[in-house]
């Protein structure tokens, strides 16, 4: 008679609790019962409206690489370095707030910031539709709203964060997966939808000429999310939840930062995931550059960017990456990956003397292809390797010590390697105005790649090295 009241006890501490303002006490994913009952189904409702908002931040984080290329049209005289730190400004931005904001979800719950973090996105969508309205717009102040535009890049590491809590062990990788993905195809979407609205509104105030070199029309390539910025916010509010349980671990990043490992995996993915958002950030301006008659803008208003091809082809290939991962292995894959990333450049700075577009869209979306396809097998290698760093350093540590530095490791790396996306428009731009080529700096990256490759190896594919025997 004595084990019954005790079972009822315990079904009671793990009934959820729903409070005001959305608040959820007594979250448990790995308790089947909870799960199965109501969790997944609430799970899921955040995990959509996450990737809503998160696919807004991409959005808005983008907008500057497409942008640019209509500048000159519009009245704007920027010379080539002004340009490129207009494109590489939202990534160094976004990168260093997505260390902050990887604990905003502790502090002010899930459903709260994702509210705020949506509707800071009007910030650099109103600011930039405002600087290329006036064409006597200082450059200062365009930087500075470009760099608003870093919002953007933010919200991953807090969406990411966030959707952690909601998913058990068995499903994390999954619902992670959708949540990285949805948002990676924010700079495809964008690339696509801009020009094209741009071009229509054009067409519509010029009775059909089609003529779109006047800022006020290129504003439109920020007021156009603004609608469904208020939606996502809104949604948010009314759909989301936030959890008590989902604290954040100051200590976990602290330990994190001192384990060898993190750095080394951070330049690796510098080179997948930087290279997804640089190159991405910079495609459309090396199309207008190099092939200006195949430029979005330059086409008349049915034109579809064809730059969008790439972050599309990026974002379609990370899932693929982590299964290929799953299967052979991370480290063998990432290894691959940045071999291939390396024979496409080498191969791109070849042909190009033969101004074949369509050769160099096709290199490039298998420099994008490969670079997603690392992404995956990159982020799929810090679980194990950090668990084997951690039995390292602290002999039959728990699983639990395992886990959170394993989820600092993510946060941290994914901040670092975000910040690819400054440095390759930069290096595009040094090169161009140092020498009026994109060639040198080509030949820059094919070298990194091979050192990239090269410490890959070493350190987690190398018949005797420690972490090889883990299967990363």
């Amino acid at each position: 008679m004595s084990t019954e009241p005790q079972t009822a006890a315990t079904a009671q501490q793990v009934s959820l609790d729903f409070r005001a303002g959305r608040w959820i006490e007594h979250w448990n994913p790995e308790d089947s019962g909870q799960w199965e009952g109501e969790g997944r189904a609430i799970a899921k409702r955040n995990l959509s409206w996450s990737i809503f908002a998160e696919f807004l931040g991409f959005v808005v984080w983008q907008l500057w690489s497409i942008v640019v290329v209509q500048l000159p049209a519009a009245g704007f005289r920027f010379d080539t370095s002004q340009t490129f730190w207009l494109i590489s400004m939202p990534s160094l931005v976004g990168a260093t707030l997505r260390i902050p904001y990887t604990f905003t979800v502790s502090r002010f719950g899930g459903r709260n910031w994702t509210v705020v973090s949506a509707l800071l996105l009007l910030i650099p969508a109103l600011g930039l539709a405002a600087c290329v309205a006036n064409p006597s717009t200082p450059f200062w102040l365009m930087l500075l709203v470009a760099g608003l535009a870093g919002f953007g890049g933010g919200n991953f590491a807090s969406s990411m964060a966030n959707i952690t809590f909601f998913y058990p062990a068995k499903e994390k990788g999954w619902a992670l997966g959708l949540n990285a993905a949805g948002g990676n195809l924010g700079a495809a979407i964008s690339q696509l939808a801009v020009p094209l609205v741009v071009s229509l509104t054009a067409v519509a105030l010029t009775g059909g000429t089609g003529s779109h070199g006047n800022g006020g029309t290129l504003a439109m390539a920020g007021l156009m999310w603004v609608p469904l910025i208020l939606i996502a916010a809104f949604g948010a509010w009314r759909n989301m939840n936030n959890l008590s349980n989902a604290k954040g671990d100051l200590a976990g990043s602290l330990a994190a930062l001192k384990e060898p490992h993190l750095w080394i995996v951070a330049f690796l993915y510098i080179g997948t995931f930087g290279s997804f958002i640089g190159f991405g950030g910079v495609f459309p301006k090396l199309i207008h550059d190099i092939f200006p008659a195949y430029s979005a803008f330059a086409l008349g208003p049915a034109a579809l960017s064809l730059a969008f091809l790439g972050p599309l082809v990026g974002s379609l290939s990370r899932p693929y990456g982590g299964k290929l991962a799953d299967r052979f292995g991370g480290a063998r894959i990432t290894v691959t990956s940045f071999a291939v990333m390396a024979v496409a450049t080498l191969a791109l700075i070849a042909t190009l003397p033969l101004k074949s577009f369509w050769l160099f869209l096709a290199l490039f979306l298998v420099l994008f292809a490969a670079s997603g396809v690392g992404n995956g097998s990159t982020y799929r290698m810090i679980p194990v390797i950090f668990a084997r760093a951690s039995r390292s350093a602290r002999s039959g540590a728990a699983p639990s010590y395992t886990a959170r530095l394993s989820s600092a490791a993510l946060g941290l790396i994914s901040a670092i390697g975000a910040y690819g996306g400054f440095v390759i428009p930069q290096l595009l731009g040094a090169s161009s105005s140092a020498t009026g080529s994109y060639v040198p700096a080509f030949f820059g990256f094919v070298g990194t790649y091979a050192l990239m490759l090269i410490v890959s190896w070493a350190c987690y594919l190398r018949r005797g090295s420690a972490v090889a025997r883990t299967g990363a």
